[in-house]
């Protein structure tokens, strides 16, 4: 019995090397939406949801990464009424996630969720 269990270890060991270096494996820019160089917390930056309702959501950060990577942000979906959102760690793709709305994406395509049964297709783009 020992033995089957350790060669089962030795086959998910395999296996997890190799499903880590296939293409799916995921780099910097999956896990969390990264900042144009320059960009400072606490002021707006240019990233912006392009979503398919027709509507722009801007992204304004609250900390960064040393990476450059969006940690906390305000996300605004109307003019003046911004939701605190958090990077969540994932594993591949990212969601920030605040109260009653997330945002699922990988690289440039993300899913806007307000709550359990409304989303929007929105493209993540630099203004």
């Amino acid at each position: 019995m020992g033995t089957k269990l350790l060669n089962l270890f030795k086959a998910a060991a395999v296996l997890g090397i190799a499903l880590s270096s296939g293409p799916l494996t995921a780099t910097a820019a999956d896990l969390g939406l990264m900042l144009p160089p320059g960009t400072a917390p606490g002021g707006c930056s240019e990233i912006v949801l392009t979503c398919e309702n027709g509507r722009d959501y801007p992204i304004c950060p609250i900390a960064v990464s040393a990476a450059g990577e969006l940690v906390t942000a305000r996300l605004y979906t109307a003019p003046h009424n911004a939701t605190y959102v958090r990077l969540v760690p994932m594993g591949v793709g990212y969601r920030y996630a605040g109260k009653g709305i997330w945002l699922d994406g990988l690289r440039g395509n993300a899913q806007l969720n307000f709550g359990n049964h409304s989303s929007v297709a929105c493209s993540v783009s630099l203004s």
